[in-house]
């Protein structure tokens, strides 16, 4: 239970990366980022749950990428 929960959380830093280089979003707050992509990945998954799409793992990061690239673009809306 601990360790998947440590892998998803490295698994969303890494997709939170991912979007941040898709959305060229700024890259000198690693911090941020990798909390985007965390929070991201939970958004991500919870839009996949609700159309009933997922399982897997490449669906997973799929997911996940896209709720992270969500993510930055309302954060992104709202700090301006």
């Amino acid at each position: 239970m601990l360790i998947r929960l440590i892998v998803e959380i490295i698994i969303g830093g890494i997709c939170g990366y991912a979007a941040n280089s898709i959305m060229k979003a700024d890259t000198s707050n690693t911090l941020k980022n990798i909390i985007l992509g965390i929070v991201g990945g939970f958004v991500g998954g919870l839009i996949g749950n609700l159309l009933g799409i997922g399982g897997g793992w490449l669906m997973g990061i799929i997911l996940s990428i896209g709720g992270a690239c969500l993510v930055v673009w309302l954060c992104r809306k709202l700090s301006k």
